[in-house]
């Protein structure tokens, strides 16, 4: 039942560098740094990593084997790896829309970092002090024609390049990205290192203190450290599945999640190694919370020697990590036009880049003329819905979907899910976990759910 012409990538680099940007976003450079900093440093970095191996990538490898066995995308996937149980492919459509609600918001904080880029690459922060800054945030956020414009142009940048191709548009550009990523990080971080007193941060950084983790409260700081490994594949709702519809049977899927993870964690670690020596070479609070990014630093790079230029390559390289993640759940979005309803793909990449740009209003409007909306409480707005449906529901749920139809026999099963994922050269899955994978995790899942509404409503 599989499609024949499928497009496939050019290169197992391309579905690397494609299946890593959709991975690293904003939660490996934005989110990652300030919970680290708030969590207290190296010894929440260790339980993130154990939890990002042992509960996230597995379900990853799980998402490629539906992808790549059912040559289809995830509105598609099921049904053909089970059809005869149709009640499956329901999660299918809702994880399409999971797709949507996700950029509905994402596109909005991407266009932050574009816009970011832009004012510091022409100087807007040199003159401004730490307050002026704080004010430039808040201004920015307040004016709806700002919000609105740099939200389009995220959007139009993420729909031409699927429009142009999977090789020559969302493969070529991405891997463009990700090169020119990963090298302003390392010049970032190589920047961040050697200033004066820099080596407090990375002590903060790279030296455990396990009584830290006690002080911030155990059972919130394991909580967080379960929650970003968990979050920042953003798994359950497709986004990696589709990935896999797009390779050949050359690779293991596990070997290959490997090095996606690898290259995931290297990002969140190098986004440290640039942003925590530098805030304690300059007195900086590194638990400063979400306005760590768009507040605190560019007051530092205001402090810096040549910080006009190294404000602007940061942003680059957070404008970066926002679209590889676009582009990827873009592809998401149009291929399950094209596989449900037969569209081209320029007719699908119109279509979604339309729709997308139409749903992302309210977000960009929640915080200045829609801001009196405020769904979870005084101070929510429309972004912490859209995160709240996708966050805390969707991706756990999703891969509680994933994870049950690859290892019971009511779903795929776990032979058929051996057998897929095993296919090609490169590291087996561990078959002798199969106990863990089937009971353990998905109680682990069930937990984070229940902490998410917890935290959510008891507020």
């Amino acid at each position: 039942m599989s499609d024949k012409s499928r497009e496939t990538f050019a290169s197992r680099l391309g579905f690397i560098f494609l299946s890593a940007g959709c991975a690293i976003g904003l939660g490996n450079v934005w989110r990652f740094p300030f919970i680290t900093g708030q969590y207290g440093g190296a010894a929440f970095v260790l339980v993130y990593l154990v939890f990002l191996l042992f509960l996230a990538m597995p379900i990853m490898v799980m998402e490629f084997a539906v992808g790549r066995g059912s040559q289809q995308s995830m509105s598609q996937s099921f049904l053909v790896l089970r059809p005869e149980h149709k009640v499956w492919s329901l999660w299918g459509y809702l994880a399409w829309a999971g797709n949507y609600i996700l950029m509905m918001f994402y596109t909005t904080v991407t266009g932050w970092m574009l816009a970011y880029t832009y004012h510091s690459a022409i100087g807007s922060f040199t003159s401004l002090d730490a307050d002026a800054v704080g004010g430039f945030f808040g201004g920015f956020l307040a004016s709806p024609e700002q919000m609105v414009l740099w939200m389009t142009i995220a959007v139009i940048i993420g729909a031409v390049i699927c429009w142009l191709g999977l090789q020559n548009g969302v493969e070529r550009i991405t891997k463009i990205m990700m090169c020119g990523l990963l090298v302003i990080m390392i010049a970032l971080a190589v920047r961040s290192v050697t200033l004066p007193g820099a080596e407090k941060g990375l002590e903060f950084y790279l030296k455990p203190d396990f009584s830290k983790l006690v002080s911030s409260g155990l059972g919130t700081t394991l909580y967080a450290a379960l929650g970003q490994a968990f979050f920042t594949l953003s798994l359950g709702i497709g986004s990696m599945a589709i990935f896999g519809s797009y390779i050949s049977k050359d690779r293991t899927l596990f070997g290959e999640s490997l090095i996606i993870t690898g290259l995931d964690t290297f990002v969140a670690l190098t986004a440290g190694l640039i942003i925590f020596p530098a805030c304690f070479a300059y007195g900086i609070n590194p638990g400063a919370g979400p306005g760590l990014i768009f507040v605190t630093l560019p007051n530092m790079f205001n402090q810096m020697p040549n910080g006009q230029i190294w404000g602007a390559l940061f942003f680059l390289f957070m404008s970066f990590a926002a679209l590889s993640t676009v582009v990827a759940v873009f592809e998401n979005i149009l291929a399950c036009f094209m596989d449900t309803f037969g569209w081209s793909r320029r007719t699908s990449a119109v279509f979604m880049g339309i729709t997308v740009f139409i749903l992302s209003i309210p977000c960009a409007l929640g915080f200045n003329a829609w801001s009196g909306f405020q769904p979870l409480g005084p101070g929510s707005g429309v972004l912490d819905l859209e995160d709240f449906i996708v966050s805390n529901n969707l991706l756990p749920i999703g891969s509680l979907v994933y994870l049950t139809f690859c290892v019971t026999r009511y779903g795929w099963g776990w032979d058929n899910f051996i057998a897929e994922t095993d296919q090609g050269k490169g590291a087996k899955f561990p078959k002798a976990m199969r106990f863990y994978f089937t009971y353990i995790v998905p109680l682990v899942i069930l937990v984070i759910l229940g902490v998410g509404y917890y935290q959510t409503f008891s507020k």
